[in-house]
């Protein structure tokens, strides 16, 4: 089996192998000849179905509404009403300028009102947006919209931290950068203490 059989969630052998068009693979050798190389000496030949399949893996944010992980909540907490954070979730994303790699990690904080959802949603909601074409400031404020949307808490706070390929592998070739963004809602937002507490925990 080859390593491109492996599925978009990492199991091998699940899923038939995704059919790319002749279009897709024909920009792909043009890429790979306007680089500087030849697309049809031998180790290059599978070279553009292989990076369309990865695309489409890196994209399939696209092919869902991270909301629909927040449907599911649940209100036996035992009176729980204090706060919700799932800290420094790793995600990977690609910038939309130079489609190259953002990888960071991101911490989310909810105060719930009467029902929360299960943790592994939140990183399922990250990993919604970060499956797309990118820029980080849009990345944080998608992710806390969603939650304090469908969840409707007390309050919402995002912070990502993350490093960009696109600065430190090209341009000013900066390695070793790192950008923080963060996004607040509700009583985070207004409310001083609250978000002392929360930024805090997070470890800002």
């Amino acid at each position: 089996m080859q390593p491109d059989e492996i599925d978009y969630d990492g199991n091998l052998g699940t899923k038939p192998k995704i059919a790319v068009p002749d279009d897709v693979q024909d920009a792909i050798r043009t890429l790979i000849e306007w680089s500087g190389d030849d697309p049809s000496r031998e180790g290059l030949l599978d070279t553009p179905k292989r990076v369309a399949r990865a695309w489409k893996e890196y994209c399939q944010g696209y092919e869902e509404d991270p909301a629909i992980h927040l449907s599911r909540t649940f209100e036996e907490v035992g009176g729980y009403d204090e706060l919700v954070l799932l800290k420094d979730i790793p995600f990977q994303s690609h910038c939309e300028h130079h489609m190259a790699p953002i990888i960071g990690k991101a911490s989310i904080a909810y105060m719930p009102t009467d029902r929360v959802v299960g943790i592994s949603k939140l990183a399922r909601v990250l990993h919604g947006y970060a499956r797309r074409l990118q820029v980080q400031e849009r990345l944080t404020a998608e992710v806390a919209r969603c939650v304090y949307d469908n969840l409707k808490p007390h309050g919402v706070a995002v912070v990502i931290e993350a490093s960009h390929s696109c600065m430190t592998a090209r341009g000013v070739r900066t390695p070793g950068v790192g950008m923080t963004t963060s996004k607040l809602y509700g009583c985070f937002l207004d409310d001083a203490s609250s978000r002392k507490e929360v930024m805090a925990l997070m470890g800002y």
